[in-house]
């Protein structure tokens, strides 16, 4: 089964963090909540709560398979700070799956690695990642290579289902 990082701090939007992380779980995969403190309980914006397993600080990108953005607030904040673009940024330059919703495309953009690559986010944010380069599609998923991008909370059914059969 495959290893899971999930960069996420407070403010993420709660189903887009609980939902594939129960998915990954349910199939076995190894799912790993990384911040800047460990042992930090975080809330999303609805009042669900996750508690970090390890910092950033104390991982690398190979120790992973697979990259989850959940979004909501959450990579607005962390992508202020370069150690987690800098892990993003591995994935996309290794091609490993990534998996992002909502506002963690915002991700892309910090990186510098959007241009020409097709996918979807939040609304807000579609335009942005236009200007970065980025081809841009308003669907529920778009899969670009080994990057998987969503929309929003109502399309994680089909996220998910696209998340999981990519680790197959």
């Amino acid at each position: 089964m495959a290893k899971i990082a999930v960069l996420v701090t407070d403010n993420f939007e709660d189903a887009e963090l609980t939902s594939p992380v129960e998915a990954l779980k349910d199939q076995g995969h190894d799912v790993t909540l990384i911040e800047t403190q460990a042992g930090k309980q975080i809330t999303g914006k609805h009042g669900a709560t996750a508690t970090i397993d390890t910092t950033i600080t104390d991982v690398k990108p190979d120790d992973f398979d697979g990259l989850l953005l959940p979004g909501g607030f959450s990579p607005d904040e962390l992508r202020a700070d370069e150690r987690f673009v800098d892990f993003v940024k591995a994935f996309l330059l290794a091609d490993k799956p990534v998996f992002a919703i909502c506002h963690g495309p915002q991700f892309f953009i910090q990186t510098g690695l959007a241009k020409g690559r097709t996918m979807t986010a939040y609304t807000t944010v579609r335009p942005d990642l236009y200007y970065a380069g980025a081809i841009v599609k308003n669907e529920p998923v778009v899969v670009d290579h080994n990057l998987v991008t969503s929309r929003t909370p109502d399309d994680l059914p089909e996220f998910n289902k696209a998340m999981l059969a990519h680790l197959k």
